[in-house]
């Protein structure tokens, strides 16, 4: 994707948004306050980078009650291929369909009428676990480190920059894919669990709780063999190349039998 020409470093959240979506940057005054971040090998990403990481089709959501920053913002993001949402209030954004699957919501702390920090708390509450970008215009440590604990992804202080914004909005992208990739490998582990017998389900239990065959089939009254061809079925049912897989999986289903060991197991 081609990254406009001459990104400005102008920060966003005061004053005129005049040439926004033209992609000239709004000469606003101020000086952002929040440092560059720096990746993993220490150097600072690079434009390119912040929107690899955030992808061409996202859905970024804005709650934030003024309606300037809310158009540049908007306008910011469209210019990099996201596609955007922007309400004026908390109560539009949950009233829309569109909610659930928001890939990032940039969310203003202090709202009229409202508490950033406390609707970022109702959207958990809810089961919407969209990673959440807060913005403020008077940040401090105490409201920082309670966002954090709560949840939120980023803290970004007004004025702040494109680059900040959108090195934000992609890494809140890439968490939420993550999520869902991680939702997506648990939902095929269970679908693959419904496909076992009850006794294959018994052994799966005992087998990732580290008991050897022997002691499986001491515990369930059966015969080693019998042990060995339930392993063999469900090993293959559940795609386990290894009993590390399998162990793994039986953490995702919550099925690993807690109550046993190899040791505390006669056999």
């Amino acid at each position: 994707m081609t990254v406009p020409a001459q990104r400005s470093g102008s920060p966003i959240g005061r004053h005129d948004v005049a040439g926004f979506a033209g992609g000239v940057a709004p000469r606003y005054h101020g000086v952002a306050v929040r440092p560059h971040r720096r990746q993993g090998n220490g150097m600072e990403a690079t434009m390119a980078d912040v929107t690899v990481a955030g992808g061409g089709s996202a859905l970024v959501c804005i709650v934030d009650d003024n309606a300037e920053v809310r158009g540049a913002m908007e306008s910011l993001l469209r210019s990099t291929d996201h596609r955007v949402l922007a309400f004026a209030s908390p109560e539009e954004f949950l009233a829309s369909a569109e909610a659930t699957g928001a890939a990032c919501l940039l969310l203003d702390v202090y709202l009229d009428g409202a508490d950033g920090l406390e609707v970022q708390q109702a959207l958990r509450d809810r089961a919407i676990f969209v990673p959440v970008v807060l913005m403020t215009g008077q940040g401090d440590i105490p409201m920082t480190v309670r966002a954090m604990k709560a949840g939120a992804v980023d803290f970004l202080t007004k004025p702040f920059t494109e680059d900040e914004v959108l090195q934000a909005v992609g890494e809140a992208v890439a968490l939420d894919r993550r999520r869902r990739s991680e939702r997506g490998e648990d939902d095929a582990v269970r679908g693959l669990y419904g496909k076992l017998t009850p006794r294959e389900r018994d052994v799966m239990a005992l087998v990732t709780a580290g008991l050897m065959n022997k002691q499986v089939a001491a515990k369930l009254e059966l015969s080693e063999v019998t042990v060995k061809i339930h392993r063999g079925n469900l090993m293959r049912k559940m795609h386990a190349q290894s009993l590390a897989d399998l162990v793994r999986m039986a953490e995702i289903l919550g099925v690993r039998e807690r109550t046993v060991t190899r040791y505390s197991v006669a056999g």
